[in-house]
């Protein structure tokens, strides 16, 4: 039986579709249970291309028993950091802070108001080169809960403080007026790759929110935007996208 990702169009989140994990989408569902139910969030990022999302998806995601744990003890939450690098970049900072290192997959655990305590990026189904079981952490997570929830609690307002202390972006005065959408667009504009499409030089993620930013460039008047969105489109049609199982 398909979960709630079989309604999505990412397809990261469709390859989720069939796990026996109850996973849900990012969004106000997922948050309002949460709440209701008392039960902390489990969040997993990852996108199409990354090996070891599969690998993890295979290993534990797949597995009856690891599903029965995050079913019971959980509210799992399913997101494709190519369709929401807003949500990614919040708790990618988070993970970086709490183990020094990060990547994807990236698992987090978090209070039912969206604030993280624990987390990390893969783990396999048995402890291996100094990793715990997969099963081990949820069953950990879970224990810390019940608890120990003064604590979980502390530890996840100590990291938002953090995060929004060490983040990069400031708000800056004045109004979002369309001059400001626009030099945004000619910075876009500038690092578009003229052969290939997309951004940059080399390997590159698509990422749904530049080309949808640049679309509505291309509907004020901008004809720039509008060719480097097609170029970048027909390329991905033309060579496909890698993904790997």
């Amino acid at each position: 039986m398909a979960n709630r990702l079989a309604g999505e169009t990412s397809p990261y989140l469709l390859q989720h579709a069939n796990n026996p994990v109850d996973w849900y989408p990012w969004g106000d569902e997922a948050l309002a249970r949460a709440h209701t139910e008392d039960k902390p969030i489990l969040l997993s990022i990852g996108y199409a291309a990354c090996h070891w999302c599969h690998v993890m998806e295979h290993e534990s995601f797949e597995d009856a028993e690891t599903a029965r744990l995050m079913n019971d003890w959980f509210v799992s939450i399913k997101v494709d950091r190519e369709e929401r690098p807003d949500i990614d970049s919040i708790y990618m900072s988070a993970v970086q802070a709490m183990t020094g290192h990060g990547g994807w997959p990236m698992t987090m655990f978090l209070t039912p108001d969206g604030k993280p305590f624990y987390g990390g990026t893969y783990y396999p189904p048995e402890p291996r080169h100094g990793m715990p079981a997969f099963r081990q952490v949820l069953e950990g997570v879970h224990d810390a809960w019940v608890n120990k929830r003064d604590d979980v609690e502390q530890q996840g307002a100590g990291l938002i403080e953090y995060v929004a202390r060490s983040s990069q972006l400031r708000p800056q005065p004045g109004m979002l007026d369309e001059a400001v959408l626009t030099r945004a667009a000619d910075l876009m504009l500038q690092t578009v790759d003229d052969e290939w499409g997309g951004f940059g030089n080399g390997m590159k993620f698509p990422q749904a929110p530049n080309f949808e930013f640049l679309l509505r460039a291309a509907v004020r008047g901008d004809v720039r935007a509008r060719d480097a969105v097609t170029l970048t489109l027909d390329k991905m049609a033309r060579g496909g996208i890698s993904q790997r199982r």
